[in-house]
């Protein structure tokens, strides 16, 4: 039953691991990695896929020919300078004729709001226009207080920013297992999880990779902020072929963490943890347009603007008589909305001197209450 649910999953993040891109001399396995890519671009024939992809760093230190990947982080840093463009231009060629998107982040861009909501809006008109986004670490311009540090970690954060129905990791194990199989062949694993205790935790143990940062302990706590955000999570073996393909056709590989929460979390998040910051008064048809039919708040429908916020900051919408009806994320700032409101989108760029959004509050960051 559990399993079944995935072959519904409309919004997928995919890990690719740098184990999953190298052989065992840690050097990048072309033919693996095409297969890899086929199999992304079939399940992005029918879904919206965001590709989590490591192996920049790993591609640097083959291209500068290097013994071992450096320990220092300026010696990383220059190995992913190096590496990314390599690994693009083999994710534009895999994919071909699909097009592709880079995407570099730092956990800034997900900690400050204003950042997250630039990200999450690009990449949300990335999925709209049919394209792949790859995203990676910005490990050029990472330092220690601001990186990810793998890319486990970063997956399960962008699982949360475009809010997928799931989340498969490639590794090079394939799940979670009673003992590390590495040192015992006969380790059994682990096909469900449903909840996330310090058993669990145990087993995940440490990471055994010489050419990634991470470990299965890394995958399980990526695992862990899927699932409190009501996201499926599967870690398989990305080495073994069609395992995405089986994963997605609901298949019992791997190891599926399920979802210890449900989808609207964020919206909770959105209606009941965040103070706003502001108020916006909405003529009755926008009223309408929010509580009847779903819609974003456009800045047409806009009347006044109470209070200072900046862009991205929590705002309650009011109707014509004072009552709140919703709660959003604004996605510009109170002196911007103040110019637009009650203009049409297409006197947004004029006013402003730029255009961003044509929404004041995009629904996908709005909460009726």
């Amino acid at each position: 039953m559990f399993r079944q649910a995935l072959t519904k999953a409309r919004r997928i993040v995919v890990k690719v691991g740098t184990n999953a891109l190298t052989n065992a001399t840690g050097r990048f396995h072309r033919a693996h990695f095409e297969q890899l890519a086929a199999e992304i671009a079939e399940a992005a024939a029918t879904r919206e896929v965001v590709v989590v992809s490591s192996g920049a760093i790993a591609l640097g230190v083959e291209r500068l020919k290097l013994e071992a990947r450096p320990k220092d982080v300026p010696g990383k840093q220059a190995c992913a300078a190096v590496g990314q463009s390599r690994l693009m231009r083999a994710w534009e060629e895999a994919l071909a004729p699909r097009p592709v998107a880079q995407v570099l982040l730092t956990h800034d861009d997900v900690q400050a709001r204003h950042r997250y909501l630039n990200a999450r809006h690009a990449l949300e008109r990335l999925l709209e226009q049919n394209v792949i986004p790859v995203v990676n670490e910005n490990d050029t311009v990472s330092a220690d207080e601001i990186k990810f540090g793998d890319n486990d970690t970063l997956a399960g954060l962008v699982a949360g920013l475009v809010d997928a129905d799931l989340l498969v990791i490639l590794s090079d194990v394939d799940g979670l297992y009673e003992e590390d199989p590495r040192s015992n062949p006969e380790a059994k694993r682990v096909p469900y999880v449903r909840a996330l205790t310090r058993e669990v935790l145990a087993k995940a143990g440490a990471s055994g990779s010489k050419v990634g940062t991470g470990g299965m302990a890394t995958k399980v706590r990526a695992a862990a902020r899927a699932t409190e955000l009501g996201i499926r999570c599967v870690v398989c073996a990305g080495l073994k072929p069609g395992r995405l393909g089986q994963v997605l056709a609901g298949e019992e590989v791997g190891t599926l963490f399920d979802a210890t929460a449900q989808k609207k979390a964020r919206s909770g998040w959105i209606a009941h943890a965040l103070k706003p910051r502001g108020r916006l008064r909405v003529d009755e048809g926008a009223v309408r347009a929010l509580v009847e039919r779903n819609k974003s708040l456009l800045p047409s429908g806009v009347r006044s603007v109470e209070g200072r916020f900046d862009k991205g900051d929590p705002v309650d919408i009011a109707g014509p008589g004072g009552e709140v009806v919703a709660r959003g994320l604004a996605a510009y700032d109170s002196d911007e909305l103040k110019r637009i409101a009650g203009k049409k989108t297409s006197q947004i760029e004029a006013e402003l001197g730029y255009r961003g959004l044509d929404e004041a509050v995009h629904r996908d960051d709005l909460v009726v209450l």
